[in-house]
């Protein structure tokens, strides 16, 4: 598609937003794009984090009260 026709497609809001941009608004949004992706790689991290941690507590108390069990059973 040839660059004159590009936004032909686009509503008319969204053109005259397009066309009204200065340079210094256009390194505003791309830095917002840059910053959105960033904190979506944080918040995925995160997720992983906190679901290792629940997996862990979950872990430590079962090998608890497996140890427990077999402490009573030794006592017998």
């Amino acid at each position: 598609m040839s660059d004159a026709r590009r936004f032909d497609d686009l509503p008319e809001r969204t053109k005259d937003f397009l066309s009204n941009l200065r340079d210094d608004e256009i390194d505003t949004l791309n830095d917002g794009i840059r910053l959105v992706g960033a904190i979506r790689t944080v918040g995925t991290f995160m997720k992983w984090v906190i679901v290792g941690l629940i997996g862990i507590l979950a872990g430590f108390v079962m090998v608890g009260e497996s140890i427990a069990k077999i402490a009573a059973w030794m006592r017998g």
